[in-house]
């Protein structure tokens, strides 16, 4: 089976993403192509957001799982009380704009569904301000920490043409990321 998502080597992860006209907010085929990154990321185990050029849409969109949104104690709770119930809606940014960053940067264990099999730490910054359009064209300002700050900064990176690898201080070879993490923390000492 063919992967649903593109891989590193193909030109349109490597270009800068187009604006989404004002036009096309709302149209059949942004919602049609919103709804295929949703059902992608869905199919993803590890996966918690995609930027539309990983599905081969070269625009200034991503969506980020539901949840990702939830805390580990949040998640938890849902999985013990909601079996069988949907997670929390994703959430989809539109012609977003990182337009604030925290001072202090940390290294984070990275990963990405357009580069299979590697895993590395990237240096970001703790914190992100992300400025965007919902689905409905509503703008709207998004302060990010932990987890949903990584995400911002890995997604704009996409929209910008540049995949996390360039930016890896240290990249492991794994089939998954806890594997992953444990030979990097062995190797590095982290």
């Amino acid at each position: 089976m063919k992967d649903a998502v593109v891989q590193v080597g193909d030109p349109v992860l490597k270009a800068v993403a187009k604006p989404v006209a004002k036009k096309d907010i709302g149209s059949r085929k942004l919602k049609n192509l919103i709804a295929k990154m949703s059902r992608t990321l869905a199919q993803e185990g590890y996966g918690v957001a995609i930027a539309a050029p990983q599905v081969g849409a070269s625009l200034r969109l991503f969506v980020i799982a539901g949840k990702a949104f939830q805390t580990d104690e949040e998640k938890k709770a849902f999985d013990e009380h909601n079996e069988g119930k949907v997670a929390p809606p994703d959430r989809v940014f539109i012609n977003p704009e990182i337009v604030r960053l925290s001072r202090k940067k940390k290294e984070v264990s990275e990963g990405c569904l357009s580069v299979r099999g590697k895993y590395g730490t990237v240096m970001r910054y703790e914190k992100a301000t992300i400025k965007a359009q919902g689905e409905d064209g509503k703008p709207f300002v998004y302060h990010g920490s932990g987890l949903i700050g990584h995400i911002f900064q890995h997604e704009c990176d996409h929209l910008d043409g540049i995949l996390y690898i360039e930016k890896a201080v240290q990249l492991e070879e794994d089939e998954d990321i806890p594997s992953a993490r444990k030979k990097i923390k062995e190797k590095h000492g982290i």
